[in-house]
């Protein structure tokens, strides 16, 4: 069910000190998720389907609210809230959880990943089996799959033909407020300023920020192509997001309750993934039919500028568990 959230609601949440997840009299499991995407957005639209496979192969002993569009929390405020168990569930990335678990870094890296098969394959391996289980001992939090957000495009109001990394030196680029993010805006050549999702639209609408960047979906979704006039196809992050639970919670739930939530997962992101690749299938001719210029840069001069910054950094390649790299090298085929 969607719950729009109140002013009481937040307070109450933030203040709490237990985990979001309530037991009924009659042993009705309830899980809270928040996200900051939109309805139509697609893994909005997997939290739904998740909710309803959970609740079926209960027999309705799991109950799922869920919260979107930052109705609880900021972008910021949604993971503290995920970490200290004042919700049950949100998404996680690696970039939203490098600072707590540093393996979690590699997958972040922009042109790590060629595609989505390959982002699959490598979080299915033991790349992510690895990272999961240091989130739970190191943050708390258990990542219970991994699931396509999309191909980060850079999507820009009228700076100029955008060719190469140096064309972006002075763009104030829109990046989450991570360190993670930060860096990949500064590899891409940008100047990254860091604004909260919810506070985007207006941040470009009114020149606060000069683009950002985010998979066709999300642009669509979000309307941002209504206060921007170019779509740069960088292709520079195949972006995932992960369906994450407070590990306290989890352990509260029974083993078949375990079991249940992770395969409702599983079927979600099938489904989910399909309704991102055909939206990012069709949206290009909605872009251009909207009056944007939609064109693909020299991506061979952003993948190895971008690659020579951060892969240079020892300071980030320090961070990645030995063997991980190799993995992820044998599975793009």
């Amino acid at each position: 069910m969607r719950k729009t959230g109140t002013l009481a609601m937040v307070v109450a949440l933030a203040m709490s000190a237990a985990p979001i997840a309530t037991v009924t009299a009659q042993d009705v499991v309830t899980l809270q998720f928040s996200t900051q995407s939109v309805p139509d957005d697609h893994h909005t639209k997997a939290i739904y389907k998740f909710e309803e496979l959970v609740e079926a192969a209960s027999d309705g002993s799991i109950e799922v609210e869920v919260f979107d569009s930052g109705s609880l929390f900021d972008q910021n405020a949604e993971q503290t809230a995920l970490l200290r168990g004042d919700i049950a569930m949100a998404y996680t990335s690696s970039q939203w959880l490098s600072e707590r678990v540093p393996a979690a870094s590699i997958v972040g890296v922009p042109y790590m990943m060629s595609d989505v098969n390959h982002l699959y394959a490598v979080m299915d391996s033991q790349v992510g089996e690895d990272i999961f289980a240091a989130a739970v001992v190191e943050a708390g939090v258990r990542p219970l799959t991994s699931l396509y957000l999309g191909t980060r495009q850079l999507n820009l109001k009228d700076v100029g033909t955008i060719t190469t990394p140096a064309d972006l030196d002075g763009v104030k680029l829109r990046v989450p407020d991570s360190p993670s993010w930060i860096a990949m805006g500064e590899a891409l050549g940008a100047n990254p300023t860091p604004i909260a999702f919810g506070e985007l639209y207006l941040a470009l609408q009114t020149g606060t920020v000069d683009g950002q960047d985010n998979p066709l979906p999300t642009n669509f979704n979000a309307k941002f192509y209504e206060v921007t006039d170019q779509i740069v196809l960088t292709g520079h992050l195949v972006n995932d997001v992960w369906p994450t639970i407070n590990e306290e919670v989890w352990q509260s739930l029974s083993e078949d309750q375990q079991n249940m939530v992770t395969e409702a997962w599983l079927g979600a992101r099938d489904y989910a993934t399909d309704i991102a690749l055909q939206a990012e299938a069709e949206l290009v001719s909605f872009f251009e039919g909207e009056g944007l210029d939609v064109y693909e840069p020299d991506r061979d001069a952003f993948r190895t500028h971008v690659l020579d910054e951060l892969l240079g950094n020892e300071e980030l390649t320090s961070t990645f568990t030995d063997g991980h790299f190799e993995i992820i090298q044998e599975l793009a085929g």
